[in-house]
Order: structure tokens, then sequence, then C-alpha cells
């Protein structure tokens, strides 16, 4: 077990301890005590659940802004995915990269996106379910997006033509997006 800091401040990676034997695996997915140790303090509130059900789906770029910005931890129960976080905190300095991993059935792996990130994933294997947790409720007044295919974000998706909702065919690109989310520097 083990959290994992990225190159983007406050974006973790979790993989938690998994017993396997003949039977088939035990984990605990989530503990507030071992997020409460590395410092993220979040009261996640929902727990939200997706399937795609073919392979190259993409979902994303999304966020909500302030004040319903959310916190989420992610991860995939069956299939796998590419995930990406993108940070749009001014005064981040990582402002506008991109941290992209593998979650899968297989490696078990969550990642923990705090508030002020464009957050989206592609499904590489049919049949994904991608579970998360929240720590606000969904506002559509305060929904938003990047285009995922926005060339100064670098994102290397792997994939040329997804399958893609109508909102995220026409999302804005970074050039065009005025951040809400402001960078706040952990304490020394």
């Amino acid at each position: 077990m083990g959290f994992t800091a990225t190159k983007i401040p406050g974006l973790v990676v979790f993989e938690p301890r998994v017993f396997h034997d003949g039977r088939g695996f035990f984990l605990e997915s989530y503990k507030l005590d071992w997020y409460a140790k590395q410092g993220i303090a979040v009261d996640f509130i929902q727990d939200n659940h997706a399937r795609s059900t073919g392979k190259g789906v993409l979902r994303g770029l999304h966020f909500q802004s302030p004040p319903s910005s959310q916190a989420k931890l992610v991860r995939v129960t069956r299939g796998a995915v590419l995930d990406v976080a993108v940070d749009l905190r001014r005064g981040s300095p990582a402002y506008g990269e991109h941290f992209a991993i593998e979650l899968s059935e297989e490696n078990f792996k969550q990642l923990f996106v705090p508030r002020g990130f464009a957050h989206g994933y592609l499904t590489l294997t049919d049949d994904v379910e991608f579970l998360y947790k929240v720590d606000n409720y969904y506002d559509r007044e305060r929904d938003g997006g990047l285009l995922w295919s926005d060339p100064e974000l670098g994102i290397d998706w792997g994939v040329e033509v997804p399958v893609l909702s109508d909102k995220d065919k026409t999302l804005p690109r970074l050039k065009d997006f005025k951040s809400p989310f402001v960078f706040e520097s952990p304490a020394s």
C-alpha cells in the first residue's frame, strides 16, 4: 500500500494493498485516516459509477467552477482507462500541465484529483466500470470543461477519433479559458 506524489502538486496516486488467494481478492479501497496522514482532508459526500460499453470512449475533460468545484478519488473496477488530470489553478507551478496514468481492474491504482483540475478518461478496453468519490454535489450552472484535443495541453490519448458526447466535442481550448481556480501553496 502506498501514496505516490506526482509532478503536479496535490495530485496523488494511491495503490492499495491487495490480498489475493484462491477465492479472488480483498482490499480496502478507502480509509479516511490514510488520506488524513497524507495531508488530504476531504469529506467525500457522494459516490458515482459510470459504465462505458466500448473501447475508445472519451469522457472529459470536465470540472466544476467554485463554489461547486469538486475533489475526486477515481478508480476502475472493470477494464482499463487512460486517466488524465489537467492543473487549472492560477499561480500553480504546473498550470496547464497534465498527468496521465492507466487505471485498471488489474493494477487497482487510484488517483486523487484535488479541486482546480479538469479531469477525463479514455476507455482502453470494452466494458469499463469507472467509480469515483466527490466532495461536492453536481451543479449544472458551474459545469465546465476543456477540449480533449487541445494541442496546447499536449495530451497523447493514443486515439484519433474517440467516441465523444456532443458536449465534449465543443468545449473551449485552454487559451480561451479564464480559470476561476487559485493555487494554494501547501503549508511549510
